[in-house]
């Protein structure tokens, strides 16, 4: 099945992909970013926050978008 996904890691990009049907979000996750944590990203379905086990529908719209940017620098 297609679903579009923006990835905004670094230069950032959007594609639609294929993946397989009961893909869940964890998965994609995985594939994607392989062993970055998925705590240090913001992950949306459809504009809306979603849990690691949804499982991903035709047409749906994934993005990956890191809380922090590395290097940087931390304001106080």
């Amino acid at each position: 099945m297609k679903v579009l996904f923006i990835n905004n890691n670094g230069g950032g990009f959007a594609d639609y992909i294929e993946i397989a049907e009961g893909t869940t979000v964890n998965e994609l996750f995985e594939q994607k970013t392989g062993s970055r944590r998925a705590s240090d990203y913001l992950i949306r379905v459809n504009r809306q926050p979603c849990s690691a086990t949804q499982v991903l529908q035709e047409g749906d719209r994934i993005s990956i978008t890191p809380t922090k940017i590395e290097g940087a620098v931390h304001q106080r």
